[in-house]
């Protein structure tokens, strides 16, 4: 049995949250948010390599109908990139929705609009994931 992690990305402009499985994958976590600058591929190279990720699940913005926004080219064009750099599979998740639920999430557990902010993008990552997981049982 090849024991490795996946990671949840949950590309934006500004910040991109990640989160990680445990080596058996059944478990998502938030592990922690990145600034989306020129270093961002650097990063998740070494997150890769430390935390022993096997592949990537990126979400996949689309819109209610499942077509392609402005977004979803982003994060099309953003997978190219990450593609080229890293020598592990990358896997579109539609990502609908995540973002509501990580806001629903957040407030159940208390947090308010400002600690969310900071948040808010690993918890989206780890609902992709995690949502990529219960599908491959």
């Amino acid at each position: 049995m090849v024991l490795f992690k996946l990671m949840g990305i949950d590309f934006g402009t500004v910040r991109i949250g990640i989160a990680l499985s445990d080596p058996l994958q059944i478990i998502s976590q938030p592990f922690k948010v990145i600034l989306n600058t020129g270093s961002t591929i650097s990063e998740i190279r070494k997150i890769i390599k430390s935390e022993e990720v096997g592949k990537i699940i990126l979400g996949l913005p689309l819109n209610l109908d499942g077509e392609d926004t402005k977004k979803t080219m982003e994060v099309r064009k953003f997978s190219e990139i990450l593609e080229s750099n890293v020598d592990i599979p990358v896997i579109f998740w539609d990502e609908r929705y995540t973002t509501v639920e990580a806001n629903e999430e957040l407030k159940y557990m208390g947090y308010g609009i400002a600690e969310s902010r900071k948040v808010i993008d690993k918890v989206a990552a780890s609902i992709i994931l995690k949502s990529y997981m219960e599908n491959q049982a």
